[in-house]
């Protein structure tokens, strides 16, 4: 497992086969993790990671939100997202790493990944835990995965694509696709749009209205459409973001507040602190107090 130097210990995707380095990766979830004990502490990774519990119990932690381990849950990480685990006794099932760029040649439409409700980042959606009806279907389609991956690649790759496909959409099929609001959410070009351009830009543009533009809509359309269908203004999404980022910098004890307050493009410390504290109720060295506190 390669460690990219970042201000939260982020990593590149270890390769287990003869593959390309920076596309994918399936193992037992057991051999797994007794090849990466350092991910148990606070970590980012640069690609999609997907974990499926077969066995164990424990706790882990997806961008400060906290679940409980259980046989036959799944979950689904987005790159960048932070997260730890604790877990008790023996632990297994499968995991699964693939980049961004795994699918993109295989399909014709390059955000097809992002049709997913499980893969967009929203944490809340991330982490299922399936029912007696779904799981065996889940845990063949894992078996063919570990199996097609010691097997060697070339045309198995795609085979491992086809696979992960079907997975995507049996978990989507099995407890999204009756929720109408998600629905509209996901095929909504321009929400989806507007999430993307928060994500590439939160850290310089922090006005709804400088979204708006880019997305050639007005401010007041953007707002309505937020409002409709988030429940909120699109003001708050970009500071969700940048609220989330600056959590994810304060797990960082090495970093000072002051420099984390300059990463994210505060003009100065109290103005960050300000803000930190008016959306989470505590400042920023509380905060991270409360972390520490948690840790031990």
């Amino acid at each position: 497992m390669k460690m990219i130097k970042t201000d939260i210990p982020r990593f590149d995707i270890c390769t287990l086969s003869e593959y390309r380095q920076d596309d994918i990766m399936v193992s037992r979830f057991s051999e797994y993790f007794s090849q990466h004990h350092n991910l148990a502490a606070p970590h980012r990774h640069s690609f999609y990671h997907m974990v499926f519990f077969t066995e164990g119990t424990g706790k882990h932690t997806i961008d400060f939100n906290h679940f409980q381990v259980r046989p036959y849950q799944i979950y689904f990480m987005a790159p960048g997202q932070v997260h730890s685990w604790n877990f008790e006794g023996k632990v297994d099932g499968y995991v699964v790493n693939f980049s961004t760029g795994f699918f993109q040649s295989f399909l014709l439409r390059p955000d097809y990944i992002d049709s997913f409700s499980f893969l967009t980042g929203d944490t809340q959606k991330s982490v299922i835990d399936l029912s007696h009806q779904t799981k065996d279907p889940i845990v063949a389609l894992f078996e063919k995965l570990v199996s097609q991956s010691q097997s060697g690649f070339g045309l198995g790759a795609d085979m491992i694509r086809l696979l992960l496909l079907q997975v995507f959409i049996q978990i989507e099929l099995g407890y999204f696709s009756d929720d109408k609001n998600n629905f509209l959410l996901q095929n909504n070009v321009l929400l989806r749009n507007f999430r993307k351009l928060i994500e590439r830009n939160f850290l310089k543009l922090k006005l709804p209205g400088e979204y708006a533009e880019l997305l050639y809509i007005s401010p007041n359309h953007l707002n309505a459409l937020c409002k409709e269908h988030l429940g909120m203004q699109a003001g708050e999404l970009v500071r969700e973001r940048i609220l989330l980022e600056a959590k994810r910098l304060l797990v960082n004890m090495d970093v000072s507040v002051s420099e984390i307050a300059y990463k994210l493009n505060f003009n100065d410390n109290s103005y960050f602190t300000k803000f930190f504290k008016k959306e989470v109720g505590m400042t920023p060295d509380a905060f991270r107090k409360k972390l520490t506190a948690k840790r031990n």
